[in-house]
């Protein structure tokens, strides 16, 4: 594996510790070794990956905490803590960065462990470069190009397990549908790049307007919707009116008149994927119908 490279930026540490494990990996190294590769090929998700390999580094050294980090995101192990000291590793194949690895650790960390955590990551970085590879393709398959939010598909998955929930547990949760007012004449006036420039826009007054726990979709056009995870007519209330604030409020969306028209609806442990989105469809049709620029409610 002389194509992998990993670079070393350690805090310095003080001693030198040895768990009772490393003389019996030491031992045993080379099938420790197989056996993690055979483990780390069975996945291609990351959080998998990262849980796989923190059990066989644990084999080594006395674990708080370990964390990947890339430009994807942050990607930890089960219950890892952000504990001790941390040691971190920078994962690189082929002249490719992938990301860099954080150890919490309880004892400093001695030369030999070093020696062996960095043959572990000449394990690690092959399957690690393939679940990047992996993610990235999902993300693009269920993320809106021009806005960033979850596309449709995305949204009939969630919108399925939300409902095996609903109808498991009895827990109701909302569906919001919106869609722009007066969004085709900014278009056929301004031309389609300055109506992406509104979407867009749109689209991060939504992401201002919810909560971390719900989920915001673009299903193409000027057509979105959004996944409220409480079982309360409230919470769609103040999501709804905290959207309309935020678009009165903003200057690029007030100077064309562009508003929203909002309909929803909260799920019942009878409801399919179609009777949900249609009652949720019919209260935005009677917003429209109501002047627009607000929003109904269909139970």
């Amino acid at each position: 594996m002389e194509n992998v490279h990993v670079l070393t930026h350690a805090s310095s540490t003080r001693g030198q510790y040895l768990p009772p494990t490393a003389n019996s990996y030491r031992s045993t190294n080379d099938e420790n070794v197989h056996s993690l590769v055979a483990q780390l090929q069975k996945t291609l998700e990351l959080d998998k990956l990262i849980n796989i390999f923190s059990f066989e580094a644990a084999k080594l050294l006395q674990i708080a905490g370990l964390q990947f980090h890339s430009i994807d995101g942050v990607v930890e192990m089960t219950g890892s803590k952000n504990l001790g000291q941390t040691v971190s590793f920078d994962l690189e194949i082929e002249n490719e960065r992938l990301g860099q690895l954080v150890y919490f650790t309880k004892k400093p960390i001695s030369i030999f462990l070093k020696e062996k955590l960095h043959r572990l990551h000449c394990v690690l970085v092959y399957p690690l470069r393939n679940a990047l590879m992996f993610y990235r393709v999902k993300k693009l398959a269920t993320k809106d190009i021009l806005t960033g939010l979850s596309n449709r598909s995305h949204f009939n998955d969630y919108l399925s397990k939300k409902l095996d929930r609903c109808r498991r547990h009895h827990r109701h949760f909302g569906l919001m549908l919106l869609d722009l007012d007066n969004f085709k004449q900014v278009n056929d006036t301004h031309g389609h790049l300055f109506g992406d420039r509104v979407l867009v826009q749109f689209s991060k007054l939504l992401l201002q307007s919810i909560r971390g726990i719900d989920t915001v979709f673009r299903f193409g056009g000027d057509e979105f919707a959004i996944l409220v995870d409480d079982n309360q007519e409230n919470a769609c209330n103040i999501i709804a009116n905290r959207m309309q604030i935020l678009v009165h409020q903003d200057a690029l969306l007030a100077k064309h008149q562009v508003t929203t028209s909002i309909g929803f609806t909260l799920a019942k442990v009878s409801d399919d994927q179609v009777s949900v989105f249609e009652r949720a469809d019919k209260a935005l049709y009677k917003a429209k119908n109501n002047g627009r620029d607000c929003f109904e409610i269909m139970k």
